[in-house]
């Protein structure tokens, strides 16, 4: 019989060992990186096109501002405070870019923007401008870089970015980074590109994420973080409570009205 416990010890005590090795997640950016005193990895860092439904704020400066002023989208009043107030806009409403990817512009008219860049945009205007307005100075900013982050971090929702070059780092980093639950082995990013979607699932635990096309995040893009095997049981289990919960106490109901006709019948 001591046999037998000490047999039934030792195979619970593996089990639970097993257990938690098959549940271990890493933590760790990185990891195949981890005690390297140095190294490069050559990347690309791919250009943000502007697409359809982008909105754009341009800004249209020259020596004589009187003449540069008739190009500006300028509005009466400042807008009501947002998230992104803090930055100056001097009154400029963005452009809206419609389905075809047009915009329409002061003076000038109907301008095929999408599939340029903001650098691209910025020396097509000038150039056009050159022709009315002594050395003009266009600039181009993309109003709405933002990106959805969902799932296993800290703070989901509509990540904004003041500039263009964002990457999956930047985004989590906003998000208040994953939680011990988050699996970075598998994060997928969603994206739209041709009107279609793009799926693409990146190792964060491995320094390879810096290659792929998703590292660099376009507008609109979604980042879901899947939840770990343990934060799946737990969930699991307080739906299996929940509904036993709701079973036990539909039965107690149910019985208690049974038992009450049972009694009044009784009392006839």
């Amino acid at each position: 019989m001591k046999h037998f416990y000490t047999a039934t010890l030792l195979l619970i005590f593996l089990s639970s060992i097993s257990s938690c090795h098959s549940q271990r997640e890493s933590l760790v950016y990185f990891e195949d990186i981890k005690g390297l005193q140095s190294d490069t990895i050559n990347i690309t860092i791919p250009e943000v096109k502007i697409e359809p439904d982008d909105q754009l704020l341009i800004t249209v400066t020259s020596e004589v501002p009187e003449a540069a002023a008739p190009y500006n989208n300028l509005i009466a009043t400042l807008p009501v405070q947002t998230e992104r107030s803090s930055i100056n806009y001097n009154g400029i409403r963005p452009y809206l870019v419609n389905a075809q990817g047009d915009i329409t512009f002061p003076l000038v008219g109907s301008i095929h923007v999408a599939g340029l860049t903001t650098i691209e945009l910025s020396k097509l205007l000038t150039s056009e401008l050159s022709r009315e307005i002594n050395d003009p100075v266009v600039r181009v900013e993309l109003y709405n870089m933002h990106v959805n982050v969902l799932g296993e971090v800290q703070k989901p929702g509509r990540i904004t970015a003041d500039g263009e070059r964002v990457t999956i780092l930047d985004a989590l980093a906003e998000a208040g980074d994953l939680t011990p639950y988050g699996v970075r082995e598998n994060v997928l990013v969603i994206r739209q590109e041709d009107g279609v979607n793009k799926f693409y699932r990146l190792d964060l635990t491995s320094s390879d994420m810096i290659k792929s096309p998703a590292f660099y995040m376009k507008q609109n893009d979604v980042v879901i973080v899947e939840p770990n095997s343990i934060r799946k049981s737990n969930s699991r289990y307080n739906q299996d409570n929940a509904f036993k919960l709701s079973l036990a106490s539909t039965i107690i109901s149910a019985s208690s009205v049974i038992v009450s006709l049972v009694i009044a019948l009784a009392l006839r």
